[in-house]
């Protein structure tokens, strides 16, 4: 279905966004993938394709979208991250929570026919267990974030079981980028690591070196929309959202795969206060659900992920 269908993502400007646009844009063709955000966009994303500017706070701006462009499939990108969210509790619910509403919303009212949404490892908190944590387990989240993620899990749940909805979603881990600064997330250290150590600056980080957190490349996370947007429907066990893994690691790991690269590179930690945040995650999932129902499996293990970032950068 998706070969032919017209794609929507809202919040293609953000982290995750502006590299899911340019990947299905080289997918499914240019013409075939609208662009949308509050925010300006950048000249790459203009240029490459059709871009919308809309408030993924307002039904009636992204149903007129959806109906211009005859939209089937839409991947809500638009959220207010972790860190973020802490300085901003009720703006964050309202951009996290009516965002997903709304397009829940225009499923219904058959508008669009398909919902990527993605989650997070911040639906887990401390009462969860640290290490390979399961797809089934006790989720009670303290962070703004968390607790937005998780209702949303389980709203895209209820409304896939009483209204048929055909929405999917990940519990993305850290993501690590080149394409894309980092968002206000509190793995955001392990992209920002990479910008210094290329620009030979020494590198203040505000999680302590024994932080281990999971994280993964970019490319597999946008690998793992596209498989799991493309599976057949029944493949589609959870429908609230599906453990992700590929890497695990600590601040100190990646600084030290670093020193292969920038043998003089430098760093620091001075934790504040993402500590508590990235204090109350797991540091290891377990993701065996997505691997048996739809095939997922990641790519880059820490050494290549290291080297293509250091790559892409200089």
């Amino acid at each position: 279905m998706l070969q032919h269908s017209k794609h929507f993502i809202i919040g293609a400007s953000g982290q995750i966004g502006s590299v899911l646009t340019s990947s299905l844009r080289q997918r499914y063709g240019a013409s075939a993938v609208i662009a949308s955000d509050i925010k300006k966009p950048s000249s790459e994303l203009l240029s490459s394709g059709p871009f919308e500017h809309i408030d993924a706070t307002n039904y009636d701006e992204l149903l007129a979208a959806i109906k211009k462009h005859n939209i089937e499939v839409v991947y809500l990108m638009a959220a207010m991250l972790s860190a973020t969210a802490e300085q901003h509790p009720e703006k964050a619910w309202h951009l996290n929570m009516s965002s997903l509403f709304h397009v829940l919303n225009l499923a219904k009212a058959g508008h669009i026919k398909q919902i990527f949404w993605p989650s997070s490892i911040a639906v887990f908190g401390p009462s969860s267990p640290k290490v390979n944590v399961p797809q089934h387990t006790i989720m009670e989240p303290t962070t703004v974030y968390g607790i937005s993620k998780l209702a949303g899990e389980r709203w895209c749940d209820y409304y896939h079981k009483n209204y048929g909805i055909d929405v999917r979603s990940l519990r993305f881990p850290g993501l690590i980028s080149w394409q894309s600064a980092p968002g206000g997330g509190t793995t955001d250290y392990a992209v920002d690591i990479f910008h210094k150590a290329v620009a030979k600056q020494p590198f203040e980080c505000f999680l302590s070196e024994d932080s281990a957190l999971p994280m993964m490349y970019m490319d597999d996370a946008i690998r793992g929309v596209v498989a799991l947007m493309e599976a057949d429907a029944e493949q589609i066990k959870i429908r609230s959202s599906y453990n992700l893994a590929a890497l695990s690691f600590t601040p100190k790991i990646l600084y030290h795969a670093l020193l292969r690269h920038f043998p003089n590179f430098k760093m620091t930690c001075v934790p504040d206060f993402r500590q508590a945040i990235a204090d109350s995650w797991p540091e290891s999932i377990d993701d065996r659900c997505a691997k048996n129902d739809w095939g997922w499996q990641h790519q880059f293990d820490l050494e290549s992920m290291v080297d293509e970032m250091c790559l892409r950068l200089k």
